[in-house]
């Protein structure tokens, strides 16, 4: 038997981004998932799950199971949460060195394989034929035992997708599957806003300037709880707000979550009186956290800090 078309890695083909939704008839239109994506090649056992970045994802995801046959597929690995949406945070604990702890989070947070794109099938690379072919052969490959991605056409049942889920990915249906470039495909992010309490700050690079603020939201019992930062301040806000958050410091030093990514030194803030509000932009939250960066719209003098709540996080 002939190896298939398509060997790893592969790198999948990106989506530009973009504020609104594209009008016009080529355009098919896929929920946004907040997951890891991966592209699986099927020939026999073992299947190999490869990453974005090339690496292999199969023994982090034991539980993954795919019909027989010989194909290359695109799509997302997920963990869904009880609310509908995706749990980031659970995905992210599988990347571990120990066998025995991912075997139990298979089976405590089980996650699955959503597919959206066929690369390959049998001897026969797919990558040149237009979007809506490979898209009818999927479905006919996948019947009742892959996973699909919703599509459809119509940009009115898609604008469901922008207030309730991550976003959507609209695809040009002529398309051919281009690797690693971004073209025939753009993301729209479901932007959300909310009015959060200013916990803290962080000093930034330079000297003498603020480089992010950190943000909180109270719960039912009014405790104050951390969801996240917000950054991309300009430079005159970097150097100004040191003196206007001067008189609402406490003396008392914050600190996040360690984590992979930071050491303790950048995970520590300068605590605020918890007397500001500020209403800010965000588009990803897990966990409880806001997981990017978000943006400030405005200063909310009219708002009390124990109207800002965390159940905003849900909306």
């Amino acid at each position: 038997m002939s190896p298939l078309p398509l060997k790893p890695p592969v790198q999948p083909q990106l989506a530009r981004s973009r504020a609104e939704l594209p009008v016009g008839e080529q355009w098919s239109y896929e929920p946004k998932y907040d997951g890891f994506r991966a592209i699986v090649f099927v020939d026999g056992e073992p299947t190999m799950i490869q990453s974005r970045g090339g690496k292999p994802l199969g023994r982090y995801f034991p539980e993954l199971r795919f019909p027989a046959g010989r194909y290359v597929l695109d799509g997302e690995i997920v963990i869904d949460d009880p609310d509908g949406g995706q749990d980031f945070d659970a995905l992210q604990n599988r990347i571990h060195p120990a066998t025995s702890r991912i075997n139990m989070l298979a089976e405590q947070t089980p996650a699955r394989y959503v597919a959206f794109d066929l690369l390959a099938v049998d001897d026969e690379s797919w990558l040149e034929r237009p979007l809506s072919a490979r898209r009818s052969r999927l479905e006919e490959l996948a019947g009742d035992q892959i996973d699909l991605t919703p599509l459809t056409n119509d940009r009115e049942q898609a604008e469901p997708w922008l207030r309730s889920g991550e976003g959507v990915v609209a695809k040009d249906c002529n398309a051919p599957y281009r690797p690693g470039e971004r073209t025939g495909m753009m993301k729209i992010k479901r932007v959300r806003t909310i009015d959060a309490v200013l916990a803290g700050w962080r000093p930034g690079k330079e000297p003498d300037t603020v480089g992010s603020l950190i943000l909180g939201l109270y719960d039912e019992a009014g405790k104050l709880h951390i969801v996240g930062h917000c950054s991309g301040l300009k430079a005159a806000e970097k150097r100004s707000l040191v003196g206007k958050l001067a008189e609402y410091e406490t003396g008392e030093r914050g600190h996040g979550d360690p984590s992979r990514w930071q050491s303790e030194r950048e995970l520590e803030w300068i605590s605020l009186r918890p007397e500001l509000v500020i209403e800010v932009t965000f588009d990803h939250a897990s966990g409880g956290r806001i997981r990017h960066g978000t943006k400030i719209l405005r200063w909310r003098e009219d708002k009390a800090p124990l109207e800002c709540k965390l159940e905003q996080m849900s909306r």
